[in-house]
């Protein structure tokens, strides 16, 4: 097997509030490698944002401990200067509000030009040039003429591809896509997700997929990390995962999908009480409050999960963060 593009080992991050110190990321690890998709999925406030914020190095106000290796060298403590010269050049990151993340007082061609013109320092034919293939190559019709227009020109699915332009006019080696689809309807959310994966298959990007949304995972993704509390719940293989999830918070996700055979006026299952607070986390498994397995459980296993913290162990093909994980109990389906 090849040497992961990304490898991340350890990985911690710290926030510093009016209320305490925050862990908004614990103990993570995971590698993505060359032409493959990791899909990380979990709640809101699970940490899957800070996570791809920290391996592009732009955490300004958080202590950042651990290890992040792009192609074998190290990202943590790297001084500012050498990590801007990384930042669209080998890793670039595609973000969920277009249009907040496009200036609304350049043409998108402008924008795609500039981008490309800081890291080859090219003429500006050149850029220009190379802004419209890369709105030709993203699906964008007439792109010589819609380089000329403004964001607010573009319609939700049009913007985002032209952040997808703007990620791979410089050729990076890993493509980070923070919630892709976010406000986009299902028609425009699969055009947009073959249009990665398309240009995954031609350029052999690793791509790190951020998302709560197991139905985007489910169709691009190679593996999925699991997260919840700031940790690593469960790491598998995407089809396996959805034929035989491990963790009971991984159970819990999956339920929730809407399902075709279901009756109108059957409710969807949802995960019982609250995310943990991230100020006073808990001594043990953070999902053990919400834990349907946990609450079945005799008293000394109940008790060993709200007080000792589980790591990350092979279960089948899985990796599992749960001293009752569904492998081995049988769970609650």
């Amino acid at each position: 097997m090849s040497q992961p593009l990304l490898s991340v080992s350890d990985l911690t991050v710290d926030f510093t509030t009016r209320g305490g110190e925050v862990r908004a990321v614990d103990s993570l690890a995971f590698s993505v490698e060359r032409g493959r998709t990791l899909g990380i999925v979990g709640e809101s406030g699970s940490g899957k944002t800070v996570t791809s914020m920290a391996v592009m190095g732009l955490h300004t106000s958080a202590r950042v401990t651990g290890s992040i290796r792009l192609d074998g060298r190290e990202l943590v403590g790297l001084p500012e200067a050498e990590l801007a010269r990384l930042r669209g050049r080998r890793m670039a990151m595609i973000f969920q509000d277009p249009l907040s993340s496009l200036h609304p007082y350049y043409t998108v061609g402008e924008q795609i030009a500039e981008h490309h013109r800081v890291h080859f320092n090219s003429g500006r034919k050149a850029a220009r040039s190379r802004a419209v293939e890369m709105l030709a190559e993203v699906g964008i019709p007439e792109p010589a003429r819609r380089a000329r227009e403004y964001p607010h020109q573009f319609s939700g699915g049009m913007r985002q591809r032209v952040m997808i332009a703007m990620a791979l006019a410089c050729e990076p080696e890993l493509l980070i896509a923070d919630e892709p689809t976010t406000a986009l309807d299902v028609t425009v959310q699969a055009q947009i997700l073959e249009l990665i994966a398309r240009i995954q298959q031609d350029r052999g990007l690793a791509v790190l997929l951020i998302t709560h949304d197991l139905g985007v995972v489910a169709r691009v993704a190679h593996e999925v990390l699991v997260m919840y509390g700031g940790r690593a719940a469960e790491r598998a293989p995407v089809d396996d995962l959805f034929a035989a999830p491990a963790h009971p918070y991984t159970r819990g996700l999956l339920d929730s999908l809407p399902r075709l055979d279901a009756t109108d006026d059957q409710p969807l299952p949802a995960i019982p009480g609250s995310p943990p607070s991230l100020l006073t986390p808990a001594p043990g498994c953070a999902f053990a409050p919400r834990c349907a397995v946990a609450a079945a459980a005799s008293e000394p296993e109940r008790s060993h999960c709200g007080t000792v913290r589980p790591e990350l162990a092979a279960s089948q093909r899985h990796l599992v963060a749960c001293h009752l994980s569904l492998h081995t109990t049988g769970g609650v389906r």
